[in-house]
Parts: structure tokens; C-alpha cells; sequence
């Protein structure tokens, strides 16, 4: 049913259309967090985000395999070291802890919903599509990879 959408649409604009609805929605609800330090996590969710989706991004150009997500039928090797180690998906990660951070510092309940919708997302059109397609194309090799680091955390 989704299949034409799969690895389609880009994570980080996924991401960023996520972050603009959860904005746009901030008044919809009367229900909402009160959160002391709220400017505090904010900041700190978007330099932990920041740091996963640079720190991937930067081992992929190390390993010279492409950083287009839209594309995985273009990488050429499977990273393995440094964020690579506690994350399959680093970089999308990233964004979720970015999210994450942005729904505190709006303090609406209904944005749980919204991240929610982001995991879901990328794992379902974007996540599984590239397992599958990397598991193709390097075998046992990321197979054995995803033995032992988790998809996400």
C-alpha cells in the first residue's frame, strides 16, 4: 500500500515538516506540560540531536558511502565504528531527540503524538526498507551488524 512512498521523502525534511506541525499546533489543545528548565532540555536535545546527525553523517563521508537516505542502493560500505556503535540509525536518532527536545519547550501533549508519528514513520518507510536493502547487498555482514547494535538505542 505505502511501498511507492518507501524511502521517498527525506528524513530531515520529514523532520523538519514535523517540527513546523508541532509549532502550528501548540495552541490546539488546552492540555499542556508545565516543564521547569524547559529552555534547558530544549538546548540540550538539540546539541545531543545535533551531535548524533553530524557525528553519523561525518563516519559516513569517512567511510566515503553516501549520506542520501533517499538512495541506500548507493552505499558502499557498512559503518560500524563510533556512533555506529551505540545506534544503527544515529542519524535519524537525531532528529527524534531533536523532536523530543522541541515538545518539551512547547509543552503540548498532543506533540507526543506528533513524535510518536516520526517513530513510526521512519521505521516503517524508512528504517525497515534500508535494513532490507542493506541485508541484501552486504549479507551476513550487516546482519551480524544488526545483531549487535539496536536499531535505535
Amino acid at each position: 500500500m505505502f511501498k511507492y512512498l518507501e524511502l521517498k521523502f527525506p528524513p530531515l525534511l520529514l523532520m523538519l515538516a514535523v517540527a513546523l506541525i508541532m509549532f502550528l499546533s501548540r495552541h490546539s489543545t488546552s492540555f499542556i506540560f508545565i516543564i521547569p528548565f524547559k529552555h534547558v532540555i530544549f538546548l540540550i536535545g538539540l546539541l545531543v540531536g545535533s551531535a548524533l546527525v553530524l557525528g553519523g553523517a561525518w563516519y559516513f563521508r569517512q567511510a566515503n558511502t553516501t549520506v542520501n537516505p533517499v538512495k541506500p542502493q548507493t552505499t558502499s560500505t557498512i559503518v560500524t565504528h563510533g556512533v555506529y556503535q551505540l545506534s544503527r540509525n544515529p542519524m535519524y536518532l537525531g532528529f527524534l531527540v531533536m523532536l523530543i527536545g522541541w515538545a518539551i519547550y512547547l509543552e503540548q501533549a498532543i506533540n507526543i503524538a506528533w513524535i510518536l508519528f516520526f517513530y513510526m514513520y521512519m521505521n516503517r518507510l524508512q528504517i525497515i526498507p534500508e535494513e532490507i536493502l542493506l541485508s541484501q547487498y552486504f549479507g551476513n555482514e550487516y546482519n551480524d551488524y544488526k545483531k549487535r547494535v539496536r536499531r535505535w538505542l
